[in-house]
């Protein structure tokens, strides 16, 4: 089994515009229309059985809203092949409650994005969020790392990812982009021994310029290379990589091929493009 644990989508009707105006602020190619049928798609030809989505509440009276959409999306998740996390913001005024209900509607995780919710993963309100889904055995995927449409943000560098897993032993979290975007070696000094889970989303290779965009130097494209890459799966262990694409932010089809290509042994890439997935997330047989 293949399974993408790092994807996004957009409601048809405001996707161009939302992913417009984070092309604007990213500089970055887009691959994808961003909607659930263009990632539908996306995963049929890549050859993926199934695509995670990460929504992300930028405003806590999106919460409720968007897990409604959720649960309706999973419920036809065997046939689509696209499995939903929910969503939770920090400043929502009864976090245990509604991770509550998603739980028992069988959602089995949520995303958290503190840059955009702009509220740190150490602060008080995020740690009790994340003492819930601990509790619930809710998995929890975490932007981690500086983001690129967001330059200084610094609400989720792996020191307060640190501190957040120091206040709330046990949880299950996923720390994204092998384990902190752009600040990877500090990532893996400060988390590895942690027992996280990271996934390899917009990490291997070089960064596409949106078109038009003069706003990247040949340096500043530069993300992992292969070597730099496998040097991160030897510190985490290769059964606690998971693989993601970040979808509609990269191809999901060349991101399979580069982690294909990488010198890891048959078993390792076996493990991180779906086997670690397997383990983590209770996910049917793919039709």
């Amino acid at each position: 089994m293949i399974v993408d644990i790092h994807t996004h989508t957009f409601p048809t009707g405001i996707a161009a515009k939302a992913l417009s105006s984070m092309q604007a602020a990213c500089h970055t190619a887009l691959f994808s229309d961003g909607t659930a049928e263009g990632l539908f798609s996306a995963r049929v030809k890549a050859g993926i059985d199934y695509c995670i989505v990460q929504p992300v509440a930028t405003d806590p009276k999106q919460v409720e809203h968007i897990n409604d959409s959720v649960i309706r999306t999973n419920l036809d998740s065997v046939r689509t092949g696209i499995v939903s996390f929910g969503a939770m913001h920090p400043a929502y005024p009864e976090p245990e409650r509604e991770l509550g209900r998603i739980a028992a509607a069988g959602v089995q995780g949520i995303k958290l994005h503190p840059p955009y919710e702009q509220i740190a993963v150490d602060d008080p309100r995020t740690i009790a969020i994340l003492r819930r889904c601990r509790d619930l055995n809710l998995t929890v995927l975490i932007h981690s790392g500086w983001d690129i449409g967001l330059p200084g943000a610094e609400e989720s560098l792996p020191e307060k990812v640190r501190n957040a897993l120091d206040a709330v032993p046990g949880l299950k979290l996923v720390a994204a982009h092998m384990g902190g975007w752009r600040c990877w070696e500090e990532a893996a000094r400060l988390l590895a021994d942690t027992g996280i889970w990271i996934d390899t989303a917009f990490s291997l290779g070089k960064l596409t310029p949106a078109p038009d965009s003069h706003s990247w130097n040949p340096e500043a494209m530069e993300m992992l290379s292969p070597g730099d890459f496998c040097s991160l799966v030897r510190a985490w262990g290769a059964d606690r990589v998971i693989f993601g694409t970040d979808s509609p932010w990269t191809d999901p089809a060349e991101e399979l091929k580069a982690i294909r290509a990488l010198p890891l042994s048959p078993e390792e890439i076996s493990r991180i493009l779906g086997g670690n997935a397997e383990k983590l997330l209770n996910l049917p047989p793919p039709v």
